[in-house]
Order: structure tokens, then C-alpha cells, then sequence
């Protein structure tokens, strides 16, 4: 039976730390006299009575945490986050449901950025802040969680990003606090450096805040129904091209940067293929707006860097309907929704690293067919490439396939179109944010969706950002059993 005494303790502090959060928008909110300050307070009351009380509960002991507490762990708090976190929008001045209320929530722990609210022009600052708060602590929850939790779980091919970021013999952080502290650090830099430019760029004090903690945590959230669009001018959109480009980078790699003094983000396969991706996608699309939109080209450069980086960094960020633009971009845009970041950022999707270590696996059936007595030296970044990882990979991807089928059926089933079901689906689990069609595409949203299909979503973007293995392990009751 697995040991659940280190995981309430632990969960109980997730939900102290979300209850000092929740005091952010409470403060906000009285600030301008908004009674959903109160919403904000009960919340905050309930989230720290709850969080204090399995901390009690737990006290003392043994708190190391094994591997089956770690999957355990891992689920769970997502879990308990995505619950309490609903409560503010529950009891707001909004007036919506408890579907409505856990997508949202779970959306901007996800960092996905779907949303069903509208008239984000005029809502008062203390839901505008949360749900950039919750995208916030949720992308430095995912870095915490790729960093230190998922490489032991060898789920997906992270064993492989731990031989990469974490291991001790290179002597970089011998400590896993220390690893976190550096992150968190690298993390809160970042924003602060993008609330500047964006506060110079021309957005007010309180615009720059929110949208610099979306941009690094690659969530999305904006303060208007209009997303970037709402702010006009090319220096708006290159500085959120270049941060939400940062963000979609492993942040390890930028803790190594400062504590060596010298620039190793080059020598990352991973990161050079992220970057080329990045720069040729951009370009083939402003191309295409110079020569079939007639756009000027430094315009159609802008639009179509603002829009790859922030489909591929799974950001969400929107200023233009580009399904509007033709079937190329559209069809570019698709299969960029699946790709996602690099390991170890805030980005969703697949990652490079899978699609690096896939194409390694490609390459070596293609020359055992041609060659069948070689022996082929599997490598990536210069290193051997350990057992298992090709097939690890293999099975995630599998996993990811067969969750969007499933959840597009479903949707299907419920009466939505297909295009809505099969990119809500695909967006969902991608964590990546607005899908395609006039319902839920860049210039919609999920409101008009049944409950249901809202439930379902939820689930969706859990799964995704969970690596889907992780959930499923701890449903068998193999598990369950000593």
C-alpha cells in the first residue's frame, strides 16, 4: 500500500501557497472597491484552513517521497489545484458554473489558455489578475515537475532530459532546492524583464504585469477579449515574440548560462532545432501574406513571428485570425500545434527533445533494413543514448494520438462539428490554447460549448500536461499493491 502520509503533507503546502496567492486579487479587488474581493478572501480562508489542516494531520515522520509517491504526487496536486483554484471564479460576481469555473482554472494552471470568459475588457482586476496568477505558478510548476519528477518517472523519454539538465557528476546544482532556486530565479528575472519592455512598449503598469507572468508561463491569458491584438504597434509584438521564444527554451539551460559564465545554449541540438523551426516557419508564412495577401514584408515578417512562436510555444497569444489567411498557414499552424517547446520549458506539446529522439529511431530502422549487420551508436547531444528511450517515446506518442482520437469522438458525440472536436481535442491536449473554426478558434472561445464538453476538455488538458502515462499508472491497481 503506498504511503500517503508525505503526499497530503505535501499537498497541504501546495494549497497554503495557493491560498497566499489568492490574497494577490484580494488586494487588488478592494483596491478599486469591487466586492468580489470577498470571493477572493473566503477562498483564500477555506484554500489555507484545508492546506494547514492535512499539514497537521501529517506531521512528522519520515517525508521522503518514493516513485509511487511521486506519481501519486504528481496527479494529486494537479488535482486539489484545479479544485480549489476554481473557487474565486465559483463565488465571483461572474455567474457561472462549476464547469465553467474548473475549465477556466485548470486551463491557466495548464498553461493552456482556453478560456469561456468574455468581456475581459471590463472585468475588474482581481479575476484578470488570478487567472494570470494561476498561469504563472502553473508554468513553474511544470518546469519543477520536468526538472526534478517526470526524469525519475522515465516517462516519454525523460530519463533521457535528466542525463541532460540534472545530472550531479557536472557538479552545476548538486541539490534539488538548489535546481528549483536557480529556475525560480531565471523564472521571476525573465518576467520582470518582459513587464518592463511591455510597460515601455505602451501598456499600463497593471497590463504589463499580467501579460509579462502569460507570456513566460507560455499560458496566454489576456486582459482582453482582443488578446495582443488589443495592442497595437510591431515593438508590442517582437517583445512578446522574443519573450514567449525564451520561455519555450529549457530554463535549466539558462541557470547553466549564469553559473558557468559562458554560453551553452548553442551547443543544444534541441535548442537549435527549436530555433530553426521557429525561423523557417515564420519565414515561409510571411511569404505567403507578402505574395497572397500583398502585405508589406516587414509587416508580414511580424505577424507570422508573433503567431509561429506563439502556436509552437503553445502561448496561445492572438492579433490576427489566421485562419483567415489560407489553407497553407492553416494547414502549417496544425501540425505546428502538435510540436510544442523544448523539454524542460513552459511549453506544451509533444517537445523537440520526442521528435529529435523519434527521427534518432527512424534513422536506425532505415539502416537496419539497408544494413542489417551494422551496429548502429545511438546518440543525442554527444552522448550515448540510454536503453529504452526510443520506445518511451514511442509510447507517449501513442498515448497522445490515441487521448485526441478518444476526446475528439467524444466531442463528436456531443454534437460538435468536426473541426471544433478534432482541434478542441488536439488543442486541449496540447495544452496549446485557441483550436480551429469560427467557434473556438483565435478569434472565439469555449463558452458557447455544452458543460460537457467542458468537462471533457478539463480532463484533456490534465491528461496532456500529466504525460498521460503518469495518470494511468495510478489507476491500475498494480499500483495500489505492495
Amino acid at each position: 500500500m503506498v504511503r500517503l502520509r508525505p503526499v497530503l503533507f505535501v499537498l497541504g503546502l501546495l494549497l497554503v501557497t495557493l491560498a497566499a496567492a489568492l490574497g494577490l486579487p484580494a488586494l487588488a479587488d478592494a483596491a478599486v472597491g469591487n466586492p468580489d474581493w470577498r470571493a477572493f478572501a473566503l477562498s483564500g480562508a477555506a484554500t489555507f484552513f484545508f492546506g494547514v489542516l492535512l499539514c497537521l494531520g501529517t506531521w512528522g515522520g519520515d517525508q521522503r517521497l518514493d516513485l509511487r509517491q511521486g506519481f501519486l504526487l504528481t496527479v494529486g496536486g494537479w488535482l486539489v489545484l484545479s479544485v480549489f483554484g476554481a473557487l474565486p471564479f465559483l463565488l465571483s460576481g461572474l455567474h457561472i458554473d462549476l464547469a465553467d469555473s474548473v475549465f477556466e482554472t485548470v486551463s491557466g494552471l495548464t498553461t493552456t489558455g482556453s478560456t469561456v470568459l468574455v468581456g475581459l475588457d471590463g472585468m475588474p482586476p482581481g479575476i484578470l489578475l488570478w487567472r494570470a496568477l494561476l498561469q504563472w505558478l502553473g508554468g513553474i510548476g511544470i518546469v519543477a515537475m520536468a526538472v526534478l519528477l517526470l526524469p525519475f518517472l522515465q516517462i516519454g523519454g525523460m530519463q533521457l532530459f535528466r542525463m541532460e539538465s540534472s545530472d550531479r557528476s557536472e557538479k552545476i546544482m548538486p541539490r534539488s532546492a538548489t535546481i528549483i532556486g536557480g529556475i525560480a530565479g531565471v523564472y521571476l528575472g525573465l518576467t520582470m524583464l518582459c513587464a518592463v519592455a511591455y510597460r515601455l512598449a505602451g501598456m499600463t503598469g497593471f497590463e504589463a504585469m499580467t501579460h509579462a507572468m502569460t507570456t513566460l508561463s507560455t499560458g496566454g491569458y489576456s486582459t482582453s477579449d482582443a488578446s495582443m491584438g488589443h495592442f497595437p504597434g510591431a515593438a508590442m509584438s517582437w517583445i512578446a515574440t522574443v519573450f514567449m521564444t525564451a520561455a519555450g527554451l529549457p530554463f535549466v539551460l539558462f541557470v547553466r548560462m549564469l553559473g558557468h559564465k559562458r554560453i551553452p545554449v548553442w551547443h543544444d541540438s534541441q535548442v537549435r532545432f527549436f530555433l530553426n523551426l521557429l525561423a523557417l516557419a515564420s519565414l515561409a508564412i510571411a511569404v505567403w501574406l507578402w505574395g497572397m495577401k500583398d502585405m508589406a514584408p516587414f509587416d508580414a515578417l511580424t505577424l507570422a513571428a508573433f503567431n509561429v512562436v506563439s502556436v509552437v510555444t503553445t502561448t496561445g497569444y492572438a492579433t490576427a485570425d489566421y485562419t483567415a489567411w489560407g489553407t497553407f498557414p492553416v494547414t502549417v499552424f496544425f501540425f505546428l500545434t502538435v510540436l510544442g517547446g523544448c523539454t524542460g520549458s513552459t511549453a506544451g506539446g509533444l517537445k523537440i527533445l520526442r521528435l529529435q529522439v523519434g527521427l534518432i529511431g527512424i534513422r536506425e530502422q532505415l539502416i537496419g533494413i539497408v544494413q542489417p549487420r551494422r551496429v548502429i551508436v545511438r546518440s543525442y547531444n554527444g552522448r550515448p543514448l540510454p536503453d529504452g528511450v526510443i520506445g518511451s517515446v514511442l509510447v507517449l506518442v501513442l498515448g497522445f494520438v490515441a487521448t485526441v482520437a478518444a476526446l475528439a469522438l467524444a466531442l463528436a458525440l456531443l454534437g460538435l462539428d468536426a473541426v471544433t472536436a478534432l482541434s478542441g481535442a488536439l488543442t486541449a491536449v496540447a495544452n496549446v490554447g485557441p483550436g480551429l473554426g469560427k467557434i473556438i478558434g483565435p478569434a472565439g472561445n469555449f463558452a458557447s460549448l455544452p458543460d460537457s464538453a467542458k468537462w471533457l476538455l478539463s480532463a484533456g488538458m490534465l491528461l496532456g500536461r500529466l504525460e498521460f502515462l503518469t495518470v494511468l499508472v495510478v489507476m491500475t491497481s498494480r499500483f495500489w499493491r505492495d
